[in-house]
């Protein structure tokens, strides 16, 4: 069987169910790892916001002690300097951060970079830099992004992906934006990837239940 690219590179390795962190009062961002590693999630990413470049290696550091212990895929959000520091196992970079070659001459050849994509155009672009994974959204408001682009919407996903086969991209497309838990039962059938979710999870009233339920119907999925 002659693997796609992605395959050749990473095999099944880019996560189908990302876990995000996100800035909040109650909730520190290692505490939103362990949770998430301990509900048994294995690709994190960290995202930091606002915060002096001490703190930020500080959590950035302590939060890859735990994805370590559970053997989780560790991305850090935005800064590829931290990353490089830490050796963390790869960056996602939105549309206005640093351009991924960049990244990638940084990093070196084995990191994992993601990129942000609102419509086919981005991810053609995204394409020709040969990241490793792309984040396409949002599928509707959530409230972790400020000026967020226009919602795609589940017949989004379905127009965009349809244009990503028929030009022959392979590069794994999660959904990402206000995703909730009764979207698994409709978005594998638009052929994304899989999902990056963070307020469904990290705004309930249980997130360590919620995160255990999300896996659990994470691995029923179609994906």
């Amino acid at each position: 069987m002659r693997l796609k690219p992605y395959e050749q590179r990473w095999g099944p390795s880019i996560g189908r169910f990302q876990f995000i962190t996100q800035d909040l009062p109650d909730f520190s961002h290692v505490q939103q790892v362990q949770a998430a590693c301990a509900a048994g999630v294995k690709w994190v990413q960290l995202r930091v916001k606002n915060q002096p470049t001490e703190e930020w290696l500080k959590i950035a550091t302590e939060a890859q002690k735990v994805c370590r212990k559970h053997g989780a895929t560790y991305i850090i959000n935005d800064n590829v300097s931290i990353a490089k520091i830490i050796k963390a196992d790869g960056i996602h970079l939105g549309k206005t951060d640093m351009h991924p070659a960049q990244a990638r001459a940084i990093l070196g050849r084995k990191a994992l970079i993601g990129g942000t994509a609102n419509t086919f155009e981005d991810i053609q672009r995204l394409a020709e830099f040969r990241v490793d994974y792309i984040g396409l959204g949002p599928l509707r408001f959530t409230p972790t992004k400020s000026n967020l682009s226009p919602e795609l919407g589940i017949e989004g996903y379905h127009q965009i992906m349809t244009q990503v086969k028929g030009e022959g991209i392979w590069i794994p497309i999660v959904a990402i934006g206000g995703v909730v838990l009764s979207d698994l039962l409709v978005l594998p059938q638009t052929q994304v990837h899989g999902i990056a979710v963070t307020s469904a999870i990290t705004q309930s009233e249980d997130p360590a239940a919620t995160l255990a339920q999300w896996v659990k119907v994470m691995q029923k999925a179609s994906f």
